[in-house]
């Protein structure tokens, strides 16, 4: 990870490194860069650019409780669900199922 990333291309190096199929959280994010706040991880991640030769996998990064508040903030209102479901992650009633089995922590993966 580059010191000379801005924090969203940080946010989004880290991003690009969650596991097919796993998911992970604002905060775990947040904490690995030691900057800033789930919130700002959650800004950085509405900014991703969705037409681009590297794309972000924002769809792989839900909240704390496993839920997929950032749903509304994808092209259309179920491609988050899809993109998951589509790596084989159960969603039920917007909520990651087997979240704490499904977890990535980058804080515990990137020693």
């Amino acid at each position: 990870m580059s010191k000379n990333s801005s924090y969203f291309e940080q946010v989004f190096e880290v991003t690009r490194l969650i596991p097919y199929g796993r998911v992970t959280n604002y905060g775990a994010i947040a904490n690995y860069l030691s900057l800033g706040s789930a919130r700002m991880v959650g800004w950085a991640l509405n900014k991703c650019n969705w037409n681009q030769d590297d794309p972000v996998p924002a769809h792989r990064v839900v909240n704390r409780k496993g839920e997929l508040s950032a749903r509304g903030r994808f092209p259309t209102p179920t491609m988050m669900q899809e993109l998951l479901e589509s790596e084989g992650v159960e969603v039920v009633d917007d909520k990651v199922k087997d979240f704490k089995t499904l977890l990535w922590n980058p804080s515990e993966e990137l020693l």
